[in-house]
C-alpha cells in the first residue's frame, strides 16, 4: 500500500468508525432536510464542510494556527447542537435555506478541522516529509467517508418517509434532530 493510499484510508476510516460520531452527527443533521433528489445539493453541502475542514487542518498541521484541542472537542458538539437547532426553523423550500447551510456547512467545518488536524498530527509527528501529499489524500479519504455517510443516511431518511408517508418527512427531521441535540448535549457535558 503506497503512503497516498494509507493517508486515504486513513481519512475515510477515521469518519466511518463509531468514534468519529460528531462529525458524522454533523453530516447528519446537515442533511435531514434533503432527499434523493437534492444530490447535487447535498454534495455541495458536504464539500463545503470539507473546504472548511481542510483549511483549517493545513494551517494546523502546518503549526501557523493552533487552537487549544479541550476548546476545539468542546465547541464540535455545539456546532452539531446549533445545526439541529436550525432545523427546527429552517425550510427547505426557501430560496435563502441553501445559502445559509452552505455557510454553516463552511464555518463549522473550520471548527472541525482543527479536530482532525489533531488525529493527523499524533501520526506523522515523527514525520512531516510530503505533508501536503498526505493532507490531501487524508482529505480526499474524509470525502468519501462523508459520502459514504450521507448515502447511508438517505437510505434511512427514505425508507421512513417511504414507510411513514411524506407528510411526515419534516416530523421525522424533527425528530431526529430533537436526538441529535439530546445527545450532542450529553457529548459537550462529557468534554466540560
Amino acid at each position: 500500500m503506497t503512503e497516498f493510499q494509507a493517508c486515504f484510508q486513513i481519512g475515510y476510516q477515521h469518519i466511518i468508525a463509531v468514534d468519529a460520531l460528531d462529525h458524522l452527527l454533523f453530516v447528519a443533521v446537515l442533511s435531514i432536510l434533503y432527499s434523493w433528489k437534492n444530490w447535487k445539493t447535498l454534495l455541495i453541502l458536504i464539500t463545503a464542510f470539507t473546504i472548511g475542514h481542510s483549511i483549517t487542518l493545513a494551517l494546523s498541521v502546518f503549526d501557523i494556527l493552533v487552537f487549544p484541542t479541550k476548546i476545539v472537542e468542546m465547541l464540535i458538539p455545539l456546532t452539531i447542537i446549533f445545526t439541529a437547532v436550525y432545523n427546527f426553523f429552517d425550510n427547505p423550500n426557501a430560496t435563502n435555506t441553501f445559502k445559509v447551510r452552505y455557510f454553516i456547512a463552511l464555518i463549522f467545518g473550520f471548527i472541525h478541522g482543527f479536530a482532525f488536524s489533531n488525529l493527523l498530527k499524533s501520526m506523522f509527528a515523527l514525520n512531516n516529509e510530503g505533508m501536503t501529499m498526505k493532507l490531501f489524500a487524508f482529505n480526499l479519504g474524509i470525502e468519501l467517508g462523508q459520502i459514504t455517510a450521507l448515502v447511508f443516511y438517505l437510505g434511512i431518511s427514505s425508507l421512513l418517509v417511504y414507510l411513514l408517508g411524506e407528510k411526515r418527512k419534516y416530523t421525522i427531521t424533527l425528530i431526529f434532530s430533537f436526538i441529535v441535540i439530546v445527545l450532542s448535549g450529553q457529548m459537550f457535558l462529557s468534554r466540560l
